[in-house]
């Protein structure tokens, strides 16, 4: 098994979006607090200016209500500071923090990959995209980052074992789920395979205390506070 698919010690608790319960959605005060409150992990969207920049934002569009422009249209200097480019994160973080990040549009990964490079923060970089044709074509682009399969339950055609033999066999490392589709089977089963297990959408403490409870390697959850709660709350009872 490749070094970067070897499980945490502790599950990562990743800030959804910054953990945007507490601040507002993706902005760097929202990282910095996340990470103040005991977030192990962050996670966010990425999409690229017209002029190649990685910046974190979870809609395609920014703007005004009347007039929102897609990101790859506009250049940095036309985008507003409160939309931080990853430099701006990695800046503020350092390479070292586990970073989740949707990878809205493929074309984005190489610019992705070449700020984390330069913070030395590939190593703790988890991409996640739905198509494992994309991740694949990534894993043939760096071989240090994590990857991550995002889907659903209903979504896995051909049953959970053939897709995780085929995601092994791919050197994926990881399935994200939402949260009410994870099992006691389901974890064995990936387990089985060597994949880590995400869960998002972990927002309330019997959510997250179920998701700890069965061991999950990370949860995503808009509420800092609940998932460093929940993680205390099942160390104080092992």
């Amino acid at each position: 098994m490749p070094r970067s698919a070897e499980r945490p010690p502790a599950p990562i608790l990743f800030a959804h979006r910054g953990g945007r319960a507490h601040s507002p959605e993706n902005s760097l005060p929202a990282f910095e607090a996340a990470i103040r409150m005991g977030a192990t992990g962050l996670e966010s969207d990425v999409w690229c200016t017209a002029d190649g920049i990685p910046v974190l934002h979870h809609d395609r569009r920014v703007g005004s209500a009347w007039r929102r422009r897609p990101i790859d249209s506009l250049t940095r200097d036309r985008i507003s500071d409160d939309v931080p480019s990853l430099e701006d994160l990695y800046r503020l973080v350092g390479g070292g923090v586990p970073l989740s990040l949707d990878i809205r549009d493929p074309a984005v990964t190489p610019a992705v990959l070449e700020v984390a490079r330069r913070h030395e923060g590939t190593r703790s970089l988890w991409l996640c995209h739905p198509d494992r044709s994309v991740l694949a074509d990534i894993r043939e682009t760096d071989r240090d980052v994590i990857l991550v399969h995002s889907t659903r339950i209903e979504r896995i055609d051909e049953g959970p074992e053939r897709m995780a033999a085929d995601l092994s066999g791919m050197a994926i490392h990881a399935v994200n789920l939402p949260e009410q589709d994870w099992s006691a089977g389901l974890v064995a089963l990936f387990r089985r395979f060597g994949l880590r297990c995400l869960a998002w959408d972990a927002q309330h403490p019997r959510q997250i205390d179920r998701l700890l409870a069965l061991g999950l390697d990370g949860i995503y959850g808009d509420h800092v506070d609940r998932l460093v709660d929940g993680l205390a709350r099942r160390r104080a009872t092992n």
